[in-house]
């Protein structure tokens, strides 16, 4: 009963905003005082902490990760020397998730040869084309597909009565998985016909980000589905403290009903995804649902994390697909994980961007990319390519939105086309490039997204969607801002307050 206002609580308090402003009151004081109080012992410790941060710092050195990333903490630990280490032993170091991973990867390697590429899916693509499916194949062990058909929702709205047909239509099993979960207009008709298709035997299994959905759900939720034969797991859940070090949330999205269809996107199971609440404005999303041999990937994805948490099956050969769609272009359903070195997200973006020859146009709520993921786009733009960028004209985070707009002025200058989608709130994240290829998904163009949570998305080559994605981005633009130079224009104390934001930017 007490539980939901003692974790609000609690999440309030242990905040990354409050606990970051903390600590740097904490490095002041230490550095003002530390010599009058506790004198004998704050030697002691000051040495201890700054020797700690500076080995931290020369292990960022060494580390297979994005420079932006290293350089951000490295920078950060120059700054506040004494807690700095600490800071990023707390949110930047992956090395409190081991049992995570070990989980995680212990139940990809027993499933690897389920995600086993099959011949001729990448026929009719360019060798550079093949390169990136390939690398998608190989690396993030997810193959692409042809026989799958794919249908873009340019809103959460547009896509909600799609999914309420198909789980009715739902016969074996229904998967979910998402950030965020809110009883509403979005959530409840889901959860009604969840509740029935359980009680005709149909395996209904629900994974939700705990921290996420903390704000959002009861504190009998979880006793309500179980008993409604709703299988649930809370990803990660939320402990005080603890929370502050796991800090990988599950940011994916994904439906899968009987192996043969397939939602994912930006839009989550609360209403203001499809604009049923309002909240900064009106709520931008997108959304693609799959059908046919594709949706595979989705239902490997979700039960390699199933049985991760919650070991239920050995084999997955039931939950394959019995449906193969007409042959629309290649599909190809893919995971990032921040639990290796790989960066595969990113690495898709960037890939998109060095082939580009014609055009660009993305769509990111946020904009906070390291120097390699900076350089490929402004490149990109630099070599005569339209390269147009789309963010929220309304932000949900403002200090985020001043990140993201520290960046304007040197996208401008390379070249770039930026605009700020003026209705309202633009969480959307997608890609789409010489109207060959496109991406549509849950990564967003930010550190956390890139380098620290679970994401997914659709890489899109040759199909027709690719087209609807352009004409999508194409219309919002054309109820966007463009922002020009005169706009990046600001004080010296707000120049150095963004570069602040910067330096920060790998804890926000």
């Amino acid at each position: 009963m007490f539980r939901q206002p003692v974790v609000k609580f609690f999440s309030k308090l242990l905040s990354r905003a409050v606990i970051t402003a903390v600590l740097i009151l904490v490095q002041i004081e230490w550095l003002i005082t530390g010599i009058f109080r506790l004198a004998h012992y704050a030697v002691w410790i000051n040495l201890l902490l700054t020797v700690l941060s500076l080995i931290i710092a020369l292990s960022l050195v060494r580390k297979d990760q994005n420079a932006g990333y290293k350089i951000g903490w490295i920078a950060f630990i120059g700054v506040f020397p004494v807690l700095g280490g600490l800071m990023y032993l707390m949110w930047g170091n992956k090395r409190p998730s081991k049992r995570l991973r070990t989980r995680i990867e212990r139940v990809e390697r027993q499933h690897v040869y389920d995600m086993v590429q099959a011949e001729g899916q990448t026929s009719g693509l360019t060798e550079r084309e093949r390169g990136l499916s390939g690398y998608l194949t190989r690396v993030g062990r997810c193959p692409a597909w042809a026989e799958t058909s794919a249908l873009y929702f340019p809103s959460g709205e547009a896509m909600h009565p799609h999914l309420l047909e198909d789980l009715e239509k739902a016969r074996k099993f229904i998967f979910l998985e998402y950030f965020i979960v809110k009883p509403g207009a979005m959530w409840d008709p889901i959860a009604e016909i969840l509740k029935r298709k359980a009680a005709e035997g149909v395996d209904v299994r629900l994974i939700y980000d705990d921290f996420g959905s903390l704000l959002t759900l009861p504190s009998d939720f979880l006793v309500e589905m179980e008993k409604n034969h709703i299988r649930c797991i809370p990803f990660n859940p939320v402990v005080p403290l603890i929370t502050l070090v796991m800090n990988h949330r599950d940011h994916r999205k994904i439906t899968v009903i009987d192996g043969n269809v397939a939602y994912t996107g930006g839009v989550n199971l609360a209403d203001e995804y499809i604009n049923a609440e309002e909240r900064f404005g009106y709520w931008k999303d997108t959304a693609i649902r799959l059908e046919g041999r594709g949706v595979w990937n989705f239902t490997v994805m979700f039960l390699n994390f199933w049985n991760a948490f919650r070991p239920s099956e050995q084999s997955y050969d039931a939950f394959r697909p019995t449906v193969r769609a007409a042959t629309d272009g290649i599909v190809q359903p893919y995971s990032d994980s921040p639990l290796d070195e790989e960066p595969l997200a990113e690495s898709v973006y960037r890939d998109i961007l060095n082939q580009a020859q014609d055009y660009v146009y993305i769509y990111t709520p946020y904009l906070a990319v390291g120097d390699e993921m900076l350089s490929a786009i402004k490149l990109a733009a630099k070599r005569g390519v339209d390269v147009r960028i789309v963010l929220p004209g309304i932000p949900d985070k403002k200090l985020v939105s001043r990140l993201s707009r520290s960046y304007y002025a040197p996208l401008l200058h390379a070249g770039l086309r930026v605009y700020e989608y003026t209705p309202g709130f633009l969480h959307a994240t997608c890609y789409v490039s010489d109207d060959r290829t496109a991406v549509v998904g849950s990564i967003n163009m930010d550190y956390r997204s890139l380098y620290l949570h679970f994401e997914c998305g659709v890489l899109l080559m040759h199909s027709s969607q690719v087209a609807e994605v352009r004409r999508d981005i194409l219309d919002t633009i054309s109820h966007s801002r463009e922002v020009t130079l005169k706009d990046c224009r600001t004080s010296f104390l707000g120049g150095l307050l963004d570069d602040v934001l910067r330096l920060l930017s790998p804890l926000m």
